[in-house]
């Protein structure tokens, strides 16, 4: 019935009464002991397990939906939830209740010569909306990351997850009731009519951090048009390049994993990049076996080239566009470039920023490129589906941050906190 009145309300209203609900909320999170918090993120684990089912219905429902509608294999993919997803999506709470709570922690101490103490201390940001289309784990990474560090979490994500995203939060809101925590703390935007995010983005006094996770529309629609502040995450145009003193064994497993592991998140591999010295050779054998997983293939002309000459076929020759573009599928971008010099330029002038890989057993060239590339993350000899907050051991994350403001690279705990400097005295005044 509570439902049926929110979706007469007209939407702004609709969206600042949960808005509302949620800045009240942070205000009591903001002093739960990590003993409660972590206690609250165990009962949530549990209750995803004894709601599996509901979940599972409910994901059925998405993707069913997504299919009918002509979605891609990589995008079902993204929404499709398994009993082994939901295990991880368990995992990842239970590793946050693990990790070490930030909230209270003294970032710097000074003594004023007059007497008084000065405290740095991390503090909670307050609400944290998140912004995201089609993975319902995110539901779960951003609650779980929210709640240990005290904020009240605001999710709106896709319509083509909502029923996922709704079973989900009805679990998660079951967990926290174990733990006494108000269902408020998380706030699930039922409305996903698209003018809902417009009124998150501007709601000044009401929310204190929007984070958009998902493709370059919705990430820069939220950069235009927020009034408060944003973290700018996600887009990945992730390069490997492979230099001429490559380890090529070594070469054909990280771009093999970079590019087809998981081809629909935003850290795997877009664009292959392969010195000159090592492209007749190594090419013709990389190429086909990539084919062989179902990679579609864009080629440079000198890499068509060299793939013609050793009877490979059917590659499609990239255009402008291609180097561009993040996939999220089984298509990769292969260009021959002449050096390290002409790689990084490549990556300079079409890399966003997220995960870049060189693949060599140079020293001297892989300094140069880990110093010289601009990006969240940089990898030697290592694939860039490594860039996830699970992986650092920031158990959920809320995001991978490509600029360089308050945070950058995956987006853990500490990353979803400010702090307030505390001042003890005994009755100094300035004169």
């Amino acid at each position: 019935m509570v439902e049926d009145i929110s979706a007469q309300l007209d939407l702004e209203t609709y969206v600042h009464q949960r808005l509302r609900r949620a800045k009240i909320a942070s205000r009591s999170l903001a002093t739960l002991s990590t003993d409660v918090k972590n206690m609250a993120l165990a009962q949530m684990a549990q209750a995803l397990w004894d709601a599996r089912e509901a979940i599972l219905t409910a994901n059925r429902e998405d993707v069913v939906a997504a299919q009918r509608a002509g979605q891609p294999a990589a995008r079902i993919d993204r929404l499709l939830l398994t009993e082994d997803r939901i295990h991880q999506m368990m995992a990842g709470l239970r590793q946050v209740a693990e990790l070490a709570d930030p909230v209270g922690d003294r970032l710097e101490v000074i003594e004023h010569p007059n007497g008084m103490r000065m405290e740095k201390v991390r503090v909670p940001m307050g609400v944290v909306a998140m912004i995201y289309e089609s993975r319902p784990n995110v539901t779960v990474d951003a609650a779980a990351l929210c709640l240990k560090t005290g904020n009240a979490a605001v999710l709106r994500g896709g319509r083509e997850a909502k029923s996922s995203n709704v079973a989900i939060v009805r679990a998660l809101h079951q967990g926290l009731s174990e733990c006494g925590i108000p269902s408020d703390a998380i706030q699930l935007i039922e409305r996903v009519e698209r003018d809902s995010v417009d009124w998150i983005i501007q709601a000044v006094g009401l929310v204190d951090l929007v984070i958009p996770r998902g493709g370059a529309g919705l990430i820069e629609r939220v950069v235009r048009n927020a009034r408060v502040p944003v973290i700018e995450t996600g887009v990945g145009n992730c390069h490997v390049y492979v230099d001429a003193f490559a380890d090529l064994a070594k070469a054909r497993a990280i771009i093999t994993n970079a590019k087809t592991q998981r081809p629909s998140v935003c850290n795997a591999a877009e664009t292959l990049l392969v010195h000159q010295a090592v492209a007749d050779a190594w090419l013709p054998d990389i190429v086909p076996a990539l084919m062989d997983l179902g990679v579609e293939i864009r080629g440079c002309e000198r890499a068509r080239d060299i793939l013609s000459a050793a009877g490979v076929e059917r590659i499609r020759m990239a255009d402008e566009a291609d180097w561009a573009t993040e996939y999220l599928d089984l298509i990769l971008a292969v260009k021959v470039v002449d050096d390290l010099e002409d790689a990084i330029d490549h990556i300079r002038r079409y890399g966003t920023l997220h995960s870049e890989v060189i693949v060599t057993e140079d020293a001297v060239a892989a300094e140069n490129f880990l110093s010289r590339v601009d990006a969240a993350v940089v990898y030697h000899n290592a694939s860039s589906r490594f860039t996830d907050g699970f992986e650092f051991g920031f158990g959920a994350e809320i995001g991978i941050s490509t600029q360089k403001l308050h945070a950058r690279g995956p987006m853990g705990l500490r990353e979803m906190t400010s702090y307030k400097y505390i001042v003890r005295g005994d009755g100094q005044v300035r004169g």
